[in-house]
């Protein structure tokens, strides 16, 4: 994410205002709006090679699964951000049609820029949201899936898978796939 130039606070209603009329999207964290930047070839490819599959899993159940251009708020710390993936399974989250509250599991695809805030502050504020279940982030530089879970006694659990063989799982909604399916058509850079 970059901080834009516009760096006075503005309230989530003038956000949503601006987000509307808006070329670029924005994340909001707190009364400032961050610009944020493009994705690269693997980062598009690797969302996609997730998504996909996962909303033929979820088909019929009543789970939505949504890309980079829905909104994860976060009420209770004034956050609205866009995850690359984010699947809400809850009745409640059909009632917006510009974001999402209750999601199960959100996935963030890692990038130079984003990486150390996706594992930071981004993933402490996504801990807030009391219907998330699973936290992801996935590596383009190499095979490396990272889930966390959030368990009964309300830890974060890490489970990692690696390599280009095997598979991941996804618990929050009972999803499998192989590592070289999410991989598929991604060249690794470093």
């Amino acid at each position: 994410m970059i901080a834009s130039s516009q760096q006075d606070y503005i309230t989530p209603e003038e956000y949503l205002q601006l987000e509307l009329q808006s070329d670029v999207k924005h994340e909001y964290i707190d009364g400032y709006v961050y610009a944020m930047a493009g994705a690269n070839d693997a980062h598009v490819t690797v969302t996609l090679n997730l998504a996909t599959p996962l909303r033929n899993h979820v088909r019929g159940s009543g789970c939505r699964v949504f890309m980079s251009d829905m909104k994860a708020r976060i009420e209770k710390l004034n956050r609205y951000y866009y995850p690359d993936i984010m699947v809400t399974c809850d009745a409640r989250d059909k009632e917006n049609m510009t974001e999402k509250k209750y999601p199960c599991l959100i996935v963030e695809v890692l990038s130079d820029s984003t990486e150390a805030f996706d594992r930071g502050d981004k993933f402490a504020d996504y801990q807030v949201l009391e219907t998330l279940q699973e936290y992801v982030l996935i590596n383009v530089k190499r095979p490396r899936v990272e889930c966390f879970r959030r368990s009964g006694e309300d830890l974060w659990l890490l489970k990692s898978y690696a390599g280009s063989g095997g598979t991941f799982r996804l618990e929050s909604v009972d999803f499998e796939a192989e590592m070289n399916v999410l991989y598929e058509d991604v060249a690794f850079t470093g």
